[in-house]
């Protein structure tokens, strides 16, 4: 080897080292990224995680281990297995309605009928609503003597209902306006999945003569298993996390009634000023989220069709 084959491979052997010392160029652009991931996301459960077996002061400061008891004094108090059953309550309610009435608004919406896109802004509309402004209107609709609601039980002949203060109605009239803010995103999406299948899948339909129902059971919802698993998923995820409704409408009454799982928590964290206990209910929901979203998915991969 020539003086300067060896020059020539120590230099390249220099610049390999200084290749590697330098960080890769993908790492520099995801560093933003994962340094607000990690401050607002893994730093705030792993610290919600540590206080969860500690008693805490009023300002939050963690001042004696008491390792599972926050955990015992949950499952033990009555109040919250009552916002535990609530929240499951609730999900049933609102999570299969909602997917349903989103994917008949979808189906009709495919149609190609005169004026339908007056329908389709009206059905997505929820989606420019805040949740403050779909509870004040709700709220009005609900009074006990000047809403429209009574207005038209009072004229059918009936009483007054307490839609939000009544211990039976409650959950239910939630459950009702929850439904009807979360149509809109749910509609979009299933409305995108049903715009993206082939005509020639409805051409061959048509060919062996089937119906409306036959193309939906054995064409729309297949191709559009994707969207549909993605609907039901956020949907549940977002109905247990439900805080927004509750808060401006009931406040979980009446007698907590419809005190959902993370009203509870918020009760504890900021009224009761509870942390350590409100760090524990943070952990029991993001557990049952994660087991419930891990049953789910195992349950319906074998029913999602990738086109």
């Amino acid at each position: 080897m020539t003086y300067e084959h060896a020059a020539a491979s120590v230099a390249d052997q220099q610049a390999q080292l200084k290749a590697k010392r330098r960080l890769p160029v993908w790492i520099i652009y995801l560093l933003p990224s994962m340094l607000i991931f990690a401050l607002f996301t893994i730093y705030p459960f792993v610290r919600t995680f540590i206080t969860s077996f500690f008693a805490t002061s009023t300002t939050g400061a963690m001042t004696k281990f008491v390792g599972l008891q926050n955990y015992i004094d949950l499952f033990t108090n009555a109040n919250y297995l009552q916002s535990l059953g609530t929240t499951f309550l609730y999900t049933l309610l609102t999570v299969p309605l909602t997917v349903i009435i989103s994917l008949l608004l979808a189906v009709l919406s495919a149609s190609n009928l005169p004026g339908m896109g007056i329908f389709r802004t009206i059905f997505s509309s929820t989606m420019g609503i805040s949740v403050a402004a779909g509870s004040v209107f709700w709220n009005l609709l609900f009074h006990p003597t000047a809403g429209l609601l009574n207005q038209i039980v009072t004229s059918l002949g009936g009483k007054p209902i307490g839609w939000l203060t009544d211990t039976h109605y409650a959950i239910f009239a939630i459950s009702a306006v929850s439904i009807w803010m979360n149509i809109g995103f749910s509609y979009l999406v299933l409305m995108g999945g049903i715009k993206n299948i082939d005509d020639s899948h409805y051409e061959s339909v048509e060919i062996v003569g089937g119906g409306f129902f036959y193309r939906l059971r054995k064409v729309t919802i297949p191709l559009i298993s994707p969207s549909l698993f993605f609907v039901f998923t956020t949907s549940l995820i977002n109905a247990f996390q439900s805080f927004g409704l509750i808060d401006m409408l009931t406040s979980g009454g009446p007698n907590n009634t419809t005190n959902l799982m993370v009203y509870k928590l918020y009760q504890d964290a900021f009224v009761n000023f509870r942390f350590g206990s409100a760090s524990a209910q943070g952990i029991i929901l993001f557990v049952l989220i994660l087991l419930i979203s891990q049953l789910q998915t195992k349950l319906t991969e074998r029913l999602v069709t990738y086109q």
